[in-house]
């Protein structure tokens, strides 16, 4: 276990990773602002896009690169400039650092060299379309890209058929229509979406209707810009799976496995719909 006080004791440079606007730059808060003002160096995911934001806001800190072509030789480097006692600032082009962007490798090894880590709140795509999208905010669960090619995006919505919560996606518009045909095919054309544009821009723009609805709308219409697209959770429970074997040769498969006793038992118990007693009471012979 390893604990971290993030404003006090601090021995070593601090990791802060700094939320930028998703289009509107009056979004940027003003902690954020004043931490990239004060930082050392900025570590972002391309220095030509950061720029115009940093000339924006007149700010004049040096900025390295990181990126997913060169965070394996990058990090080391960040890292030695920490221990040095360097603040540094970790920005992606867009919104949340390490949220469908770089950064998550940075936060891993400045964990495991047990330098503080502290994220700002700021703007997030994901979660500011879900909560004016109409679909129920709570509970979500955000997936961020599927796989591009259908076969593997297929696969990854198999495994999606039957979450109950919101499910938030990011998707390019060029392949938005064919993600959405594709979860027709797995989730049927009935299930309620959200497709959310250019949000925070001039041009912010969300259609709602079923999947569906949706899809008929794309087929007409060639929509542009960044997109967020959300579906609601389904209603269906998940078919049992056939297990095979009774109470006891369940048991003593899951023991095979290397499971202790206990756990083995509220497994069977979990997997057959029982209480955990009565599973008990059967592999220790006291049923009646």
């Amino acid at each position: 276990m390893k604990k971290q006080r993030s404003f006090k004791e601090q021995t070593a440079g601090v990791l802060y990773l700094v939320p930028t606007p998703i289009g509107n730059l009056e979004d940027m808060t003003f902690r954020s602002v004043k931490i990239l003002q004060e930082a050392d160096l900025i570590a972002s995911e391309d220095t030509r896009n950061t720029q115009k934001l940093l000339n924006h806001f007149d700010i004049s800190v040096p900025q390295k690169s990181l990126h997913e072509h060169n965070y394996k030789e990058r990090i080391p480097q960040l890292i030695a400039e920490l221990e040095a006692g360097k603040t540094i600032a970790q920005v992606s082009d867009a919104g949340m650092p390490s949220i469908s962007d770089p950064g998550h490798e940075l936060v891993e090894a400045c964990i495991e060299a047990e330098l503080s880590v502290i994220a700002l709140p700021g703007p997030t795509a994901g979660l500011t379309a879900l909560i004016a999208s109409g679909l129920p905010p709570q509970p979500n669960y955000f997936y961020g890209f599927l796989a591009r090619k259908k076969k593997e995006q297929l696969q990854e919505l198999e495994e999606l058929r039957y979450q109950k919560a919101t499910m938030i996606f990011y998707e390019s518009p060029y392949r938005l229509g064919a993600t959405i045909r594709n979860m027709i095919e797995i989730f049927g054309s009935e299930r309620q979406a959200v497709i959310c544009r250019e949000l925070t821009k001039i041009h912010e723009e969300y259609l709602r209707g079923s999947l569906q609805e949706l899809s008929d709308y794309l087929e007409e219409q060639t929509i542009k810009g960044e997109c967020c697209l959300m579906v609601a959770g389904t209603t269906e429970e998940a078919p049992q799976e056939e297990i095979e074997g009774s109470l006891i040769e369940q048991v003593e498969a899951l023991l095979e496995e290397g499971m202790k006793p206990n756990t083995a038992i509220k497994e069977v118990a979990k997997r057959n719909g029982l209480k955990k007693q009565e599973v008990y009471k059967e592999y220790h012979g006291l049923s009646e």
